[in-house]
């Protein structure tokens, strides 16, 4: 909590129970509050009652500070020896009260599903790893705090994230469906599920118009697991986070997209029976410049009556020149697709991937150079850590696997960019 200026408030001492203390501080969190703001409004409603509410259980009541307007906690003390209960019986009441009174706020929800197309034709680029470590950090539980890194300047992160400072956020708790769009099928297999046989139905078929049921049924949840019992949060998404698998059939979509009726829309119509039920859809493009990129790209353009920069292109690229090759082509073809076909296709921003400022001067030269575009603007740098791989290794997602660590903690600021 911030320190008040001399003065103006003064630092008391008492105690309060643990969970009590955790409410407070993710619901000032969510209300954008300070927490002595909400101690000093919850003590003058519990004093302006006619009578002390319910007791409040205080069993294992931790030592805990803030900072109070001057004579608040004296009148306070009076107050409680009045009613015959203790400072931190008091206490308790009036935190309970104050949350009963500042109920967390609604998820908020965009009006129109939000479209995120992953791309680049290069492979390797880590386009898997950030499609799933978004989707992750958009649902997680809004009821608790995560660390985010937030970048106050990008300009200068080759410094080695000299820029970059922590805050602990409330998840963003939306509904998210991941498509694995690319027939190697690694984020199906990453998120500890099989790709769908070929013989079946699947995205190909729908996207085909040959499918034999609905694609509701294709869709799988993702959870946690904890087959160690080392404390992983089971409820991290809750029922939020989902995933249309690959099929090993989709190697061949872009031969049976040929042939298909106004191809380029051929996704949106496969996608189309599932938008209501999801506030975000990524998709984890294949490394093509393809029919399928083209369905892919088309699905992300500006609908109407959808404001600039909520759907689009999400361009991943590593620090070194070849990501720089394929990205002039990529954006080539997103260029020619939206002059063809009349459209307003949104880049969301270039993400780089993989970054280890230690490799010298082609990475940090490199980021220098993409920093430099501006348009679209470099929104994230995840590093190339430990953690990404073990998670991969575990068939766990990373931000449950290892939600502290810094590339969890760059997928959620990546997530509050595209959000």
């Amino acid at each position: 909590m911030s320190s008040p200026s001399a003065g103006d408030r003064e630092k008391v001492v008492s105690k309060l129970p643990p969970s009590l203390r955790q409410q407070l501080k993710i619901r000032t969190a969510q209300l954008g509050l300070d927490i002595q703001d909400a101690v000093h409004e919850g003590i003058a409603a519990w004093r302006a009652l006619a009578s002390a509410p319910s007791p409040v259980d205080t069993a294992g009541a931790e030592p805990y500070s803030t900072w109070l307007p001057v004579g608040q906690w004296d009148d306070f003390r009076v107050s409680a020896k009045d009613r015959g209960v203790s400072l931190v019986q008091g206490l308790a009441q009036s935190v309970h009260l104050w949350l009963e009174k500042n109920p967390p706020p609604s998820v908020r929800r965009p009006s129109v599903v939000r479209r995120v197309v992953v791309c680049n034709q290069k492979g390797g680029v880590g386009k898997t790893a950030i499609t799933a470590g978004a989707g992750e950090a958009l649902a997680e539980n809004p009821d608790a705090l995560y660390p985010v890194r937030i970048a106050r300047q990008l300009a200068v992160l080759t410094d080695a994230g000299a820029a970059l400072e922590r805050e602990d956020l409330p998840g963003l708790g939306l509904r998210v469906l991941l498509v694995d769009f690319d027939p190697q099928g690694h984020l199906t297999k990453q998120l500890r599920h099989q790709p769908i046989p070929m013989g079946g139905d699947s995205l190909t078929t729908h996207m085909a118009g040959e499918s034999r049921t609905p694609i509701q049924d294709l869709v799988v949840p993702i959870q946690p697991t904890d087959p160690e019992g080392n404390g992983v949060d089971l409820d991290h998404f809750g029922d939020r986070l989902h995933l249309l698998p690959a099929c090993t059939d989709a190697f061949l979509l872009d031969v049976r997209l040929s042939t298909v009726r106004a191809r380029e829309a051929a996704l949106e119509r496969a996608l189309a029976p599932l938008e209501n039920e999801y506030d975000v859809i990524l998709i984890d493009c294949p490394p093509s410049l393809g029919l399928s990129m083209d369905a892919a790209v088309y699905y992300g353009r500006r609908r109407d009556g959808e404001a600039a920069g909520s759907s689009g292109a999400l361009i991943v690229v590593q620090a070194e020149d070849t990501s720089a090759d394929a990205y002039d082509l990529l954006t080539t073809q997103i260029n020619d697709l939206r002059d063809d076909l009349s459209l307003d296709i949104d880049y969301l921003g270039i993400v780089v991937n993989l970054y280890d400022g230690r490799r010298g001067y082609i990475a940090t030269s490199s980021l220098e150079s993409w920093v430099d575009i501006k348009d679209p603007r470099v929104v994230a740098v995840v590093g190339d850590l430990k953690e990404q791989k073990e998670a991969v290794r575990m068939k766990q997602p990373l931000l449950s696997y290892a939600p502290k660590c810094d590339q969890a903690i760059a997928m959620r600021a990546l997530a509050r960019e595209i959000s």
